[in-house]
């Protein structure tokens, strides 16, 4: 998803959308990927200032679009949360089956390490538990789509649940996560496709 195709949720305070112009969302964007690595990098303290630095605006201009961190955090989450949704049909259209289940299962891995760095914070910003349900059924539509599409092309074993694969990811990202292990997240993420893969 491109900062052309996309626009920006306003400060949650507004309670609305309004798009934004095309320097402005480039701005947001660069923004929100500098955010994205800062907090998994250093969690919810992670500086504004290096922030904004990092995605090459001025701190005023961080401000102006997220008057506080807590909204830049929710931004954020939100953000990844979506393009990791849009991910699905992309990789799908664009690799073989397995190698598009591989690519998006390391890109929620990584999706994550982003929350767990915002954990403190998400937990007083998102409150709402119909929210973590909706994110929870959304991401379950984009496995699904893969799976989907591998089961079209014979790749993959028709009775997978979505749903499985997604708390089995979960669990494998809480278990490299605490290890701080990366490769192992690697090899759990092969023993998950042996068992979803026909091949």
């Amino acid at each position: 998803m491109t900062g052309n195709d996309r626009t920006a949720a306003a400060p949650a305070q507004q309670g609305q959308h309004r798009p934004l112009r095309a320097d402005a969302q480039r701005n947001e964007d660069r923004l929100l990927q500098a955010a994205a690595a800062a907090f998994t990098r250093d969690g919810a303290g992670a500086s504004v200032k290096d922030i904004a630095r990092q995605a090459g605006v001025g701190v005023g201009t961080l401000y102006r679009r997220f008057p506080s961190k807590e909204l830049l955090i929710e931004a954020t989450y939100r953000n990844e949360v979506q393009l990791l949704c849009d991910a699905a049909p992309e990789l799908a259209a664009a690799m073989p089956p397995a190698d598009a289940l591989r690519a998006w299962m390391e890109r929620f891995i990584e999706f994550m390490a982003t929350k767990q760095g915002m954990a403190d914070a998400l937990r007083v910003v998102l409150t709402d538990d119909s929210e973590r349900l909706q994110t929870r059924a959304n991401l379950a539509t984009a496995v699904g789509h893969l799976l989907s599409a591998a089961t079209s092309q014979g790749a993959a074993r028709t009775q997978v649940a979505a749903a499985d694969v997604l708390m089995a990811l979960g669990g494998i990202s809480l278990i490299s996560g605490s290890e701080h292990r990366p490769d192992l997240a690697v090899r759990l993420i092969d023993l998950l496709l042996r068992g979803i893969l026909t091949g």
